[in-house]
């Protein structure tokens, strides 16, 4: 029975990472501002997740969330703006390479970690440091990133931007450690609204949404980006990870990166990665997995 219930979880992990990895692909072909995009993934997500907890009974920790109030307001507006640089990202370069410079973070977690939390760096989570930024320099000159615009892309802006997407996943991921005492649905909920929320002012002001023209199309990406990337992947995500090690967790993440890869490759005309981008994408994801791994003596 534990055997079953196991692989249940597994499977509940594994389909989220599934559904994140074809986010890029989606945003590829949904021309509206990423702030819109930002907003309405968040606004959606919260929407679709607060009625799960309605319909599911769940409670909520008033007092606990109260406490926490202030670091979950702050991750969520991290997310929202996430959010943002990456999609911005995905416009600027190909999709491959903005999802492996958005899958820095864990790098920058480990880091982060270790000067903010303290926590050892040890000498082989040190050398995959090392390893991931060699990774991104040789994906970033495979990917033709000189910073000259080819066929209406920057290659180097989107990397930074990706970068920049994974440098604020990184402090969102550490800011969640000191949360204390709120449920992962309690927590989600809150952070997704308040990334669809902080997104508003940045939609309505910086972006010119006179131009913005809503078709058939685009207005069920935008409904399947909020429901079923944000809202389904959240909840199963979420619902399924308590029941397995942290360590089995961080490992089947990274089908995000690979599935997303692997389809822009396939499902997108100009997604392309040449030799040394490839060996850079290795170095990356090989990398960041090895830094999971558990440390034996």
């Amino acid at each position: 029975m534990e055997t079953r219930e196991n692989k249940k979880a597994m499977l509940g992990v594994i389909i989220p990472m599934l559904i994140f990895g074809t986010i890029g692909i989606f945003r590829e072909y949904t021309p509206l501002p990423s702030g819109l995009l930002s907003m309405a993934r968040g606004l959606i997500g919260a929407a679709f997740l607060f009625l799960v907890m309605i319909i599911s009974r769940a409670k909520i920790n008033g007092a606990a969330v109260k406490k926490n109030f202030l670091l979950l307001f702050v991750s969520g507006a991290m997310i929202g703006v996430n959010w943002i640089l990456l999609f911005e990202a995905y416009k600027y370069t190909t999709v491959p390479v903005a999802t492996l410079s958005y899958y820095m973070a864990p790098i920058f977690v480990i880091l982060g970690a270790a000067v903010l939390l303290k926590e050892k760096l040890t000498p082989l989570k040190a050398i995959c440091a090392l390893v991931a930024f060699v990774g991104i320099v040789l994906v970033a000159f495979g990917s033709d990133a000189g910073g000259e615009s080819v066929e209406g892309k920057n290659h180097l802006l989107g990397i930074l931007l990706g970068l920049g997407a994974a440098a604020l996943y990184a402090s969102d991921i550490l800011i969640n450690k000191v949360v204390d005492g709120v449920s992962a649905q309690e927590r989600t909920l809150v952070q997704l609204a308040t990334a669809g929320a902080v997104c508003i002012p940045y939609t309505f002001l910086a972006e010119n949404l006179d131009k913005v023209t809503f078709t058939a199309t685009s207005v069920i990406m935008l409904i399947i980006m909020g429901v079923v990337h944000t809202g389904i992947a959240y909840t199963l995500y979420f619902g399924s990870m308590k029941q397995l090690k942290a360590q089995t967790v961080a490992l089947l993440s990274y089908i995000d990166p690979v599935a997303s890869v692997i389809l822009a490759v396939m499902l997108i005309p100009g997604s392309v990665l040449s030799a040394m981008g490839w060996i850079g994408a290795v170095l990356v994801l090989g990398a960041a997995v090895v830094s999971e791994l558990p440390s034996k003596k």
